[in-house]
C-alpha cells in the first residue's frame, strides 16, 4: 500500500501563497481571531499526524476486510475503524468548522477542507462516516427548528452521533421525482415513514451511539415529482428526553451493498418501516432543503477526485524512483546499476506529471471553492456575499463531475506506472482505481453535472455565471502583458477565455432550436470548462513561482517545479480542449439519429 505522507509544503502554497488564507480569515471577522496563522498551521500539522498514523495504516484493512452484516441487522467496520473514529472525536475534529453555539470550533470551512483532504487521501473509506456527517449538520443548522439543533445538531458537530442522507431508491436514482417513500402524521407532531432507500453511505456501523438519517419522503396529497417532496429526521435511536439515545426506531440495514470499491465504508440498503421522523423546513420543500446537503457533498466529492491523484501520484513516484528498468534513450542515467530508475524514462514522465498536474491543480480548485463558501456563511459585506455565492454555483458542478473523472484517470495511470504490479492488489494501486470510480457517479453523475452546468447555470442564466468567471480570467491575464515570462501561458488562456464565450453561444443558440443539442454537448461542455479552469489556477500557480524566485528563495527546486508542471500542463493537458470543443459542437443528430431498435446485437 503506497504510504501516504500529507503534502503540507503543497497545501501551504495552495492556501498562503496562491489564496492568501491569512488575509481572507482575517478580512472576515468572524475568522480573525480565531483563524490565526499559529493556530492554522497547528490545526493541519496535527491532523496531518492522525492521518498518517491512524488512518493510513487501516486503509487496505478495510478493503480486505470490508463490513459485516449481522442477523441482528447490526454491522462491524473494518479492523481500527472504531477505535480510529474514537480518537477523531477525542481529538475534536468532527467540531472543527462548525458553530461554537452548538458545540463547535467556529473555524472556515476552508480549513476543514484541508482537513477532510488529509482524511480523504490517507483513508477515503473510513472518512466517509465522518463525511457524511458534514452535509447533515448543515442541513439541520440551515433548516432544523430550535429544538432539533438542540437534540441533534450538538451530537452531530461533538462526533458522538454520525449522519446520513437518505435520497435513492431502487427504482429512481437521481431522477427524485419518482420516489416511493412515505410519510404520514402521527398525532404528537411526528411522521411515520415507510419506504426502502438504497446506497446509503455509513447508513449502519458501530463507530457511534446513534445515526441520524436524513430522509426524503412524501406527504399525503403531495404534488407530484419534486414539487411534492419533504425532509425528515430519522434517528436509529429516538433521543430521550435528557437527549440519550433511547428506544429502537423502526429502520433497519436490509443489506450491505456489495461494491466494487470504498470495501471499509458500509453502504446500506435501508428499511423505514414506520420508523418516527421529524419534518425538517417546509412542507414539500424537502428537495430544496437537501439541497444544503447535496452541494455540501458535491464539493466534498470532488475532493475525492484530487485526494485519489494525490494518493496514487505518491505511490507511483515513489515505485518509479526505485524501480529498475531498461537504459535511457540519451544514455544510462545509473551506470553503476543494471539498468535506469524509470522515472527517467519520458512516458512514465508523462504519466507522473499527469498525476501531478491534476493533484495539484484540482487541490487549488477546490480550496478556491471553499473560500467562497467562507464568504457565503460570514462574509458581512452584501456584495462580496453575493459574488461568492455566484462563483460557487458555478465552480460546484465543474469540481465535482472534471475532478472526479481526471481523479480516476490520475489513478489508472498509476496502476500503468507499476506494470503488472499495479494490478496486484498488495501494492495498493489498484484499490485508488475502485475506490475512485463511485466518484463519478455519486452525487449525480457526470452528465447529469454537465446539465446543470451548462443548462441551469449558464444557459438560464444567458451566460451571466460564464461571464462573472470570464471576466476574473481576463483582468488576470490583462495585469499581465508584456510580462514575458507569463506570456507562454497568458496567451493561449486569453484565446481558450475567449473560445469558450464563443462555444457557449453556439451551444446556446443550437439549443434554442433542439433541446437536445444542451444534452449532446454538455459533457463535453463541463470538461472543456474543468480544463480552462485548471488552466488559469496553473497560470495563476505559475505566476507566483516566478515571483518567488525573482524575490530571492531557498526554495528554487519547489518554484522551479511548480512551474515546469504549469508549462507541462499548458502544452501536453490543455490541448484536449480542442477535441472537447469540436465534439460539443457536432450536434444532436451525431447521438439521436440512430432508431432504438438499431441498438442490437
Amino acid at each position: 500500500m503506497p504510504e501516504y505522507k500529507a503534502p503540507l509544503r503543497e497545501i501551504k502554497f495552495v492556501m498562503d501563497e496562491l489564496l492568501d488564507m491569512p488575509q481572507h480569515y482575517a478580512s472576515i471577522p468572524a475568522y480573525a481571531d480565531v483563524a490565526t496563522p499559529d493556530m492554522v498551521e497547528a490545526i493541519i500539522a496535527e491532523g496531518a499526524k492522525f492521518c498518517e498514523q491512524e488512518l493510513a495504516p487501516i486503509n487496505r484493512t478495510g478493503d480486505i476486510e470490508g463490513c459485516t452484516r449481522h442477523d441482528d441487522a447490526s454491522v462491524t467496520t473494518p479492523t481500527g475503524f472504531k477505535e480510529a473514529y474514537a480518537k477523531y472525536v477525542e481529538g475534536g475534529w468532527p467540531s472543527l468548522a462548525h458553530e461554537v453555539e452548538h458545540g463547535g470550533q467556529g473555524l472556515p470551512e476552508s480549513l476543514g477542507i484541508v482537513m477532510s483532504e488529509m482524511v480523504g487521501t490517507s483513508n477515503w473509506s473510513w472518512g466517509m462516516y465522518p463525511g457524511l456527517s458534514h452535509g447533515a449538520m448543515n442541513t439541520v443548522e440551515l433548516h432544523g427548528t430550535a429544538e432539533q439543533k438542540e437534540t441533534y445538531l450538538t451530537k452531530l458537530v461533538s462526533g458522538e452521533w454520525t449522519g446520513t442522507m437518505c435520497l435513492t431508491e431502487p427504482h429512481c436514482g437521481s431522477d427524485l421525482g419518482i420516489l416511493k417513500s412515505k410519510a404520514e402524521a402521527n398525532a404528537d407532531g411526528s411522521y411515520s415513514i415507510s419506504g426502502t432507500k438504497i446506497f446509503i453511505s455509513a447508513g449502519e456501523h458501530d463507530m457511534a451511539e446513534n445515526i441520524v438519517h436524513i430522509v426524503l419522503a412524501r406527504l399525503p396529497g403531495a404534488p407530484e415529482g419534486t414539487k411534492g417532496i419533504s425532509l425528515f429526521i430519522v434517528p436509529k435511536f429516538l433521543p430521550n428526553e435528557d437527549g440519550t439515545p433511547g428506544e429502537r426506531n423502526a429502520v433497519t440495514c436490509g443489506s450491505i451493498e456489495h461494491k466494487m470499491g470504498i470495501h471499509g465504508n458500509s453502504t446500506c440498503v435501508m428499511n423505514f418501516d414506520g420508523a418516527k421522523g421529524w419534518l425538517i423546513g417546509p412542507e414539500n420543500k424537502g428537495l430544496n432543503c437537501m439541497f444544503t446537503f447535496m452541494n455540501t457533498a458535491r464539493i466534498g466529492t470532488a475532493l475525492q477526485g484530487s485526494t485519489a491523484a494525490e494518493a496514487s501520484f505518491q505511490g507511483a513516484l515513489a515505485y518509479a524512483k526505485d524501480r529498475l528498468a531498461m537504459r535511457s534513450l540519451s544514455g544510462p542515467k545509473a551506470p553503476e546499476k543494471a539498468a535506469d530508475p524509470i522515472i527517467v524514462h519520458p512516458d512514465v514522465r508523462r504519466m507522473l506529471l499527469t498525476q501531478k498536474a491534476f493533484s495539484e491543480g484540482g487541490r487549488a480548485l477546490v480550496y478556491l471553492a471553499a473560500q467562497q463558501n467562507d464568504v457565503v456563511k460570514k462574509g458581512e459585506d452584501e456584495e462580496a456575499r453575493k459574488a461568492a455565492d455566484e462563483l460557487l454555483g458555478f465552480l460546484t458542478p465543474i469540481a465535482k463531475a472534471f475532478l472526479t473523472e481526471v481523479g480516476c484517470e490520475a489513478t489508472n495511470l498509476g496502476v500503468q506506472v507499476f506494470g503488472g504490479h499495479g494490478f496486484i492488489a498488495e501494492w495498493g494501486m489498484e484499490q485508488l482505481v475502485r475506490d475512485t470510480k463511485i466518484a463519478t457517479i455519486y452525487e449525480g453523475t457526470t452528465g447529469i453535472q454537465a446539465l446543470d452546468l451548462l443548462g441551469r447555470k449558464v444557459l438560464m442564466t444567458q451566460g451571466q455565471s460564464l461571464k462573472n468567471f470570464t471576466k476574473i480570467v481576463h483582468k488576470f491575464c490583462q495585469a499581465e502583458e508584456g510580462n514575458e515570462q507569463m506570456a507562454q501561458f497568458v496567451e493561449p488562456l486569453t484565446a481558450l477565455n475567449k473560445e469558450w464565450g464563443d462555444l457557449t453561444m453556439k451551444v446556446g443558440m443550437g439549443a434554442m432550436k433542439n433541446r437536445d443539442e444542451v444534452g449532446s454537448a454538455s459533457v463535453d461542455y463541463l470538461m472543456y470548462s474543468g480544463y480552462a479552469v485548471l488552466g488559469y489556477l496553473w497560470a495563476r500557480m505559475a505566476k507566483v513561482a516566478q515571483d518567488a524566485l525573482a524575490a530571492g528563495t531557498t526554495e528554487e527546486d519547489f518554484y522551479k517545479a511548480k512551474i515546469a508542471t504549469a508549462r507541462f500542463y499548458f502544452t501536453r493537458i490543455m490541448p484536449r480542449t480542442k477535441g472537447h470543443a469540436e465534439s460539443m459542437l457536432a450536434g444532436a443528430d451525431t447521438l439521436m439519429d440512430i432508431a432504438e431498435e438499431h441498438f442490437a446485437f
